[in-house]
């Protein structure tokens, strides 16, 4: 299943993903928290409606919130760790989006907080990630103006100041000094295939018109004995895949782009719920509560689509896109967890509120808000870049964060009840 999801991120839903920002014009950071965090985070929204009307338990808040920590630290330190290049970041994208996610799990704490959701409450929900898409409508805008008011007192927006002759005409610019010039040459699938520079990704939003090569079949076998191997292991897999979604990457089926992307997403669920099943019925045979299996392995399981793309990303040096993904899924997971809310609410089960069980879900939500602020502190004192030590530092306050999150759960710490599944 893990490889499943790889193969589907890898070959179909991130070359659709990237000609659909080419349609738009959108930049590397604003695809990333939009499009790509909506499709990896398709698993989340399955899950939170399962809870909400099939198990009727608290693991989907549980699952959300604990996926969230992982998205934030877990996810980061992948991109670190495994990334052979150094991923530059901008300054804008990144506090935009910690912004709106502090909001988000600031409304989703005072919700939680009596244990009863009402449905004004998962409406505002709606409302502010409404409020998230208005202000990407006019990212670039208000990206200059805030260049332009605070660069003088800030050096990382002098930084971007000195980086927008590069970067205005990769987000929909027009530089009056004279045209646009591409210096690399793009072929069918821009930033995923080819290894180009940090802004693989921008570089090709204004390839449109360009005469490419057609992309190699998915059944070409890979010289290296390694890859052999792998390839002929996930040669089922591959050919499920390539017989039901249309491959954008090819010019035949290059206009069928947003097919590609939603079938791509529809799988992604798909696997993943295979992985949340599995992993449910082993929490469910050795006992482990409710609450523990989705602030831990469930949120690592429906997480999977969220760190391969974000990781394929980064070794491509798209360090933007790849944080808009991280923190841009977790806004969207907000907007899972309203979404069923409001429904249940409003319109099935309009005579109370839901009620949400787990006390411990406080702590992960104010741990969330303190995650946020530590991810924004380190990457700046990191020198707005994601490094192996990035990665480790991340790494290290992911497993205190879930160690501590354990324990609060299963009573150690605190005064908290814990409740098995069943009981």
């Amino acid at each position: 299943m893990f490889l499943a999801v790889s193969i589907v991120c890898d070959d179909y839903f991130l070359p659709s993903l990237e000609i659909i920002s080419e349609c738009l014009g959108l930049s590397q950071d604003v695809a990333g928290a939009t499009f790509m965090a909506a499709g990896s985070s398709a698993p989340e929204l399955v899950t939170a409606f399962l809870g909400a009307f099939v198990t009727k338990g608290d693991i989907g808040v549980s699952t959300i919130l604990g996926s969230a920590i992982y998205n934030l630290l877990g996810i980061s330190a992948a991109c670190g760790l495994f990334s052979s290049v150094v991923s530059r970041l901008s300054c804008w994208p990144l506090f935009r989006d910690c912004l709106a996610y502090t909001i988000s799990a600031a409304a989703v704490l005072a919700m939680i907080s009596d244990n009863r959701i009402y449905w004004y409450e998962s409406a505002s929900l709606l409302l502010i990630y409404g409020c998230y898409i208005l202000v990407l409508c006019f990212d670039i805008k208000i990206n200059q103006y805030l260049m332009k008011k605070f660069s003088p007192c800030c050096t990382c927006f002098t930084k971007a100041m000195e980086e927008n002759a590069e970067q205005q005409p990769l987000v929909g610019w027009r530089d009056e000094s004279g045209p646009l010039i591409r210096q690399q040459s793009r072929t069918d699938s821009g930033i995923f295939q080819d290894e180009l520079d940090y802004s693989q990704l921008s570089t090709s939003l204004h390839g449109l018109d360009e005469i490419s090569a057609d992309h190699p079949n998915v059944f070409t076998m890979p010289e290296a004995d390694m890859k052999r191997i792998l390839w002929v292991l996930s040669l089922p897999i591959i050919t499920l895949l390539y017989l039901t979604i249309p491959d954008c990457r090819r010019q035949f089926w290059r206009n069928w782009f947003m097919v590609t992307f939603l079938i791509s997403a529809a799988w992604i669920s798909a696997i993943t719920y295979v992985l949340v099943w599995m992993v449910t019925i082993a929490g469910e045979t050795l006992g482990i509560p409710e609450s523990v299996m989705g602030l831990t392995l469930l949120a690592a399981g429906t997480s999977v689509p969220d760190t391969v793309a974000s990781v394929l990303v980064a070794r491509k040096g798209n360090g933007d896109m790849a944080m808009s993904n991280i923190v841009g899924s977790n806004v969207f997971d907000m907007l899972c967890l309203g979404i069923p809310w409001f429904i249940k609410t409003a319109f099935i089960n309009t005579s109370g509120p839901i009620e949400v069980n787990s006390s411990g879900l406080t702590y992960t939500a104010i741990s969330l808000i303190c995650s946020v602020g530590f991810i924004f502190l380190a990457v700046h004192l990191n020198g707005w870049k994601i490094d192996k030590k990035l990665g480790t530092i991340c790494l290290v306050l992911y497993l205190v964060f879930t160690v501590l999150s354990i324990l609060y759960e299963l009573g150690i710490i605190g005064n908290n009840p814990t409740r098995v599944c069943g009981n």
